[in-house]
């Protein structure tokens, strides 16, 4: 049988009446954002499908929660773990680290006698630096487009695929040697959290560290042909706890100066589109819909429930995602936490900031965020 691209096929589900461009355009107005084409630079290059990193980016994984000896903790397996999502896009089970001695969702173990936000932030600083550096340098350099900085913090559990390193067999210890194999092999962040965590933050979590509640927002997000660019990713195995953390300096780009037939062809593909509860991300395209002209087409689409938090130093989002990829014919449902670190991207912004004031305030989140956020008993099985 002859491949049919995702954007032409006919949507099996019929059942539900498709809404005039004039009934969906007042909703799109309130609930619906689309992210328009870029133009492609040369600093950027695609290292795995949809996900964009910068020429110069950094991506490093290390553990926390090692022993005064620098090895990990005899309790510590890499072992494999169940998760449709992830085995159905790559054909096998992933690995975890997993602490078999963390109990409960309140068990801490203290296998170093050092801090651990502060020997993150250690780890981190440099590259932290040495990437917004980059990332200042395309700010001055854009003249179509607004570029903005964000500095993410995400929870999940880093996932490892190939083949374990093997184990010392004479002393049963994983050293040095250990950590570098765990290092060269294919490694993904697993973000979708259970239901009962996300409570857990909201409920406790979000109190403690400091937040208000914002705004909650239900918006369907049409995607079209916009990718988020990563300039560092820092992946790190936390030991010591069941939730492991993910650090990302990141920018999104906007269109600051769109032509009128741009945004024709954008308003187009959205008055197409067409409410169905009965697809993933919530809405879909008549055949040939989702393709105008030769500059736009729609690659994915995300329905989002998102409820925001504040105060000076972050922002919390607990966030519901039903997304769709026209490119692979996948969805997935998701539930997220991102916390947005705004004041050391408001340092680093300034020409003459001070790296110890951005290293402190640094560790200062991050200690909040470990102290309050982090307990949950292990959610992957």
């Amino acid at each position: 049988m002859a491949y049919i691209p995702p954007h032409k096929r006919h949507s099996k589900y019929t059942k539900t009446s498709s809404l005039s461009p004039e009934l969906l355009s007042p909703l799109f107005n309130n609930n619906l954002k689309f992210r328009p084409s870029r133009t492609n630079f040369n600093a950027q290059k695609q290292r795995s499908g949809k996900i964009v990193y910068a020429e110069n980016s950094i991506s490093r994984w290390f553990t926390v929660g090692l022993d005064d000896r620098n090895q990990f903790p005899a309790s510590v397996h890499l072992q494999p773990v169940s998760l449709k999502s992830v085995e159905g896009k790559v054909g096998e089970k992933p690995l975890a680290l997993i602490n078999s001695e963390i109990a409960n969702s309140r068990g801490d173990l203290e296998t170093s006698s050092r801090n651990p936000w502060d020997f993150i932030a250690e780890n981190v600083i440099e590259d932290l630096l040495s990437s917004f550096e980059y990332v200042r340098n395309e700010m001055e350099s854009q003249k179509l487009e607004e570029v903005r900085p964000t500095l993410v913090a995400r929870f999940g559990k880093v996932l490892f695929r190939g083949s374990p390193p093997l184990v010392n067999k004479e002393s049963g210890t994983k050293d040095l040697a250990y950590e570098e194999a765990l290092r060269q092999m294919k490694r993904s962040f697993y973000t979708n959290i259970p239901k009962s965590y996300m409570e857990f933050v909201v409920e406790e979590g979000a109190p403690k560290i400091g937040v208000e509640f914002e705004q909650e927002r239900d918006v369907y997000h049409v995607k079209i042909e916009l990718n988020q660019v990563r300039y560092m990713v820092m992946d790190i195995s936390c030991l010591e706890k069941n939730l492991d953390l993910r650090l990302m300096l990141c920018t999104k780009r906007i269109v600051t100066a769109p032509t009128d037939d741009d945004m024709k062809s954008i308003r187009d593909l959205i008055d197409s589109a067409v409410l169905d509860s009965g697809v993933k991300g919530g809405l879909r395209w008549p055949l040939g819909k989702a393709i105008s002209g030769d500059k736009f087409s729609v690659v994915g689409v995300w329905h989002t429930i998102t409820k925001s938090y504040k105060n000076s130093s972050m922002r919390l989002k607990v966030r519901d995602a039903d997304r769709f990829d026209f490119r692979t014919s996948t969805g997935e449902d998701a539930r997220e936490i991102i916390i947005k670190l705004k004041r050391e991207v408001s340092e680093l912004k300034d020409q003459q900031f001070d790296v110890n004031l951005i290293t402190e305030m640094l560790k200062d989140n991050l200690r909040v965020l470990w102290n309050n956020v982090f307990f949950y008993e292990s959610f992957l099985k």
